[in-house]
């Protein structure tokens, strides 16, 4: 798919405002400018039933796997998750496709039309429009402008002041938390969860992922206050199973048709696309549950055991909020999930000394020991330390003291870099963590040198090679590939 130039205008047009993603900062989140937006735009964000989705990890994971479900259902779901790897539609999508461009075009046009009317002194508070709000906003306009027959929303940050949070929900979801982010919401995984459980909403459902008892206990209360039906996720889902398997399978890559029978433009980084063809491997997953009428059994090509844990809570929110949509089509959305830069395996030709790049833009402790332990499960078995390389860069408020003995005793090789030019890193800082635990490394600040140093010796060394720290990172090596095919 082309770059669409409205969205070329689009973006210049954000970069004018507060960017929290590229400058985080205090005090600036907030409800009544969206609110604010939203009245002035003729309600867009009621367009279509909606989920919302929040949580410290895999949010966009189960975001996206909701959504796949409802397209198999026969469904149009739009779909918002964020960040974005290469193209900035992909935070805006009809899972895994773009929509049709004049789709964006109205939209782009209508959003910077309407702002422009908007003086100053009608802001609530006289307080400055934020990036995120903004793009927020544009996604409502696109759903509208696309008429989806629902909506499915990833929390950006925290829950109860995010500008998603203006939306009426059909069902909410919470996945795990975790410490992130305690500068701006708490200092402890209690704190952190009233903020997430601000999305839960008067009388909806809210299913909730395995959580430890202090925490499970804050989002009991809330839904208490709100009576709000809360369903866990140890409560619903037993004898959850996954195994990894070799060998294609046929609905992973495939591009699923719209409406009128034509091919949509899928996701630039679909690993059905280019030179992002990696090796067909694929996770068995297998639960049951009292809301099904049988096993659920659907092969993913989302991977590791988290995967399994977002598809069996995707999938009993998705029928306990549509309690008409089948086993089957339940097992084919999953099966078509796909999301970017998460344990995306892929190869390119030019590199074909490569057995694999895998791709995840894991960032937090937990995250990252999810990561090690799926790459372990499936690359580690006949391989030696030899045969494996690591590409690292991490975000300066990440906790590389804690990340790196992770790594250690598995890679053969070590690069450092930092995550491209978006967001401030402190490599002196992960190069210490590295040494302090005994890992030796190759460290440059030249980011596009040291991806480049990375492939390299992984093609002359038959390496597999793990990308990780960073959505960003993750993203400036698929720019990089994608040059090269």
């Amino acid at each position: 798919m082309e770059k669409m130039k409205s969205l070329e205008k689009l973006q210049s047009w954000l970069d004018a405002y507060l960017n929290f993603e590229k400058l985080p900062q205090k005090n600036i989140f907030w409800l009544d400018t969206m609110q604010f937006f939203c009245r002035r735009f003729g309600e867009p964000q009621d367009c279509a039933p909606a989920f919302h989705v929040a949580g410290s990890k895999g949010k966009g994971s189960v975001a996206t796997f909701i959504a796949s479900i409802l397209e198999a259902s026969g469904f149009s779901a739009g779909l918002y998750t964020s960040p974005h790897i290469i193209d900035f539609a992909e935070r805006i999508t009809r899972c895994r496709r773009f929509f049709d461009e004049g789709v964006y075009d109205r939209a782009v046009d209508e959003i910077m039309g309407g702002i422009s009317r908007i003086s100053p002194g009608e802001l609530p508070g006289n307080r400055p429009v934020t990036w995120f709000e903004l793009v927020t906003l544009f996604a409502f306009l696109v759903f509208r402008q696309a008429n989806v027959d629902f909506s499915v929303f990833e929390v950006g940050l925290g829950g109860r002041l995010d500008a998603t949070n203006v939306i009426s929900p059909r069902l909410c979801v919470i996945t795990p938390i975790e410490l992130e982010h305690t500068e701006f919401l708490g200092d402890t995984v209690e704190k952190i969860a009233a903020e997430k459980g601000g999305i839960i909403k008067e009388r909806v459902p809210v299913v909730v992922s395995g959580q430890k008892d202090s925490v499970r206990a804050v989002f009991e209360r809330i839904a208490k206050e709100k009576n709000a039906p809360i369903y866990f996720f140890d409560d619903v889902v037993k004898c959850l199973s996954f195994a990894y398997e070799l060998g294609k399978v046929e609905n992973i890559a495939r591009c699923p048709e719209d409406t009128s029978g034509k091919k949509s433009d899928c996701l630039k980084n679909d690993t059905s696309r280019d030179c992002f063809n990696g090796p067909q491997v694929h996770m068995r997953v297998q639960f049951e549950s009292p809301l099904f009428s049988r096993k659920i059994c659907a092969d993913l090509g989302l991977l590791g055991e988290v995967q399994a844990q977002n598809a069996a809570l995707a999938a009993c929110a998705v029928k306990l909020a549509i309690p008409e949509v089948s086993e089957r089509n339940i097992e084919e959305g999953l099966a078509r999930a796909f999301l970017p830069g998460r344990f995306e395996i892929v190869r390119c030709p030019s590199y074909a000394g490569i057995p694999a790049i895998v791709l995840d833009g894991a960032h937090t402790v937990n995250s990252c020991r999810f990561t090690m332990e799926t790459f372990s499960e499936v690359f580690l078995g006949e391989k030696s330390a030899g045969n494996c390389a690591l590409l690292f860069g991490c975000a300066q408020d990440k906790d590389s003291a804690d990340i790196a003995p992770l790594f250690r005793g598995v890679f053969g090789s070590v690069f450092l870099t930092i995550p491209g030019r978006v967001k401030k890193s402190d490599l002196r800082s992960v190069e210490k963590s590295f040494s302090d635990c005994g890992i030796p490394f190759d460290s440059s600040e030249d980011f596009c040198a040291q991806i480049k140093k990375a492939l390299d010796f992984s093609n002359a060394h038959n390496a597999v090679l793990l990308v990780t720290g960073s959505f960003y990172l993750v993203g400036e090596v698929k720019k990089l590939l994608a040059e090269m095919a």
